[in-house]
């Protein structure tokens, strides 16, 4: 296959890949066989992508997996995770205008288990139902050392496990025989893959969330803080990229086109799927760099959040989601809106 024919270079693609794309790539490739527009797909993106017609595609925004033990990712290891983002990524170049945009929404770190983390203890000093410590068990042991640990606790009056975690400190984060979970940034890993398929990172924008969702209450034993916030990493396909000021009013380009940090609630209940963004994200991203008429993507579309934000603000979509209840969802959301949109004004 000719890298003119889809502007992709294959020799991005690890070598296992290249096979499978040329073969999918011959496949899809003819004009009849292309995705329409304004349709929910049900499939893996990495194979339905093949499938969209080249440089059509005016902006893809989407937020996948973040590896944060949700429902969907349950049978994903770390591996399977950057070979699902990195290969959708891969797949994107072809299809992406010249002057085009990925945008990708991902909370800054992902969680993993990692079986050479050293364990994480904590001290909870307050939650101590007993003032005892390792000091008082020592000195108790060292002027008894005729006694066993039953009997130190006796004398100490404390139970057997107080000792044996005042002695080992295996008051561990996650269980004492649990691998732990290791916290990663996520960024980074976004961005080389990004420049592995052939994007420049153009742009990064700050999502702050509100305190609405379900873990605003979130609290443990450790000094790790509530996520608040989340990115929209930016990258740009080589090409002329229109820049239009007329897309956006004066206060939204004073409020938020020319803002680096977006301010608007987050979804209110996840009552419907477990991992919903509030439709004003992809709303922006549309507005700003997108025209009407002009297809948006979204290959993690969930509940069609993306696809009621193009069709709010006349553009085009095309939607892939490999959970079949989910195509069967924002199928549903997007006909209600179109016949909510049809009725008199």
């Amino acid at each position: 296959m000719q890298s003119t024919q889809t502007n992709f270079n294959l020799e991005r693609l690890p070598k296992d890949l290249q096979t499978t794309f040329r073969a999918l790539y011959e496949k899809t490739s003819s004009k009849e066989s292309n995705l329409l527009t304004n349709q929910i797909y049900h499939g893996d993106s990495r194979h339905l992508l093949l499938q969209i017609e080249s440089n059509s595609i005016a902006v893809s925004v989407w937020s996948p997996p973040y590896f944060v033990g949700k429902e969907y990712e349950a049978n994903l290891s770390f591996e399977d995770w950057e070979n699902l983002i990195s290969e959708t990524i891969n797949f994107h170049f072809p299809i992406i205008k010249p002057g085009g945009f990925l945008v990708v929404n991902i909370a800054d770190i992902l969680c993993f288990k990692d079986s050479t983390m050293p364990r994480v203890q904590a001290d909870a000093v307050q939650r101590k139902r007993l003032s005892i410590t390792k000091e008082d068990v020592l000195k108790t042991w060292s002027e008894n050392p005729n006694l066993n640990r039953n009997q130190i606790a006796k004398l100490l009056g404390c139970s057997e496990q107080t000792i044996d975690r005042r002695l080992n400190g295996n008051n561990i984060r996650g269980g004492k025989h649990d691998v732990q979970t290791r916290v990663k940034i996520v960024g980074g890993l976004i961005e080389e893959w990004a420049l592995q398929a052939g994007f420049y990172l153009y742009d990064r924008r700050v999502w702050v969330k509100d305190a609405a969702w379900e873990n605003s209450q979130w609290a443990s034993l450790s000094y790790r803080s509530v996520d608040e916030f989340e990115y929209l990493y930016f990258f740009w396909k080589p090409g002329i990229t229109k820049f239009d000021r007329n897309r956006l009013t004066k206060d939204e380009w004073k409020n938020w086109g020319s803002r680096g940090v977006w301010n608007f609630p987050s979804v209110r209940a996840n009552d419907n799927h477990e991992a919903k963004f509030p439709i004003e994200l992809p709303r922006r991203v549309i507005r700003l760099l997108t025209d009407p008429e002009e297809i948006v993507l979204d290959c993690f579309i969930g509940s069609g959040t993306t696809a009621l934000a193009a069709i709010r603000e006349q553009r085009q979509f095309i939607g892939i989601d490999v959970e079949r209840k989910y195509v069967e969802l924002a199928r549903r959301l997007i006909n209600q809106e179109l016949e909510q949109s049809a009725k008199p004004k």
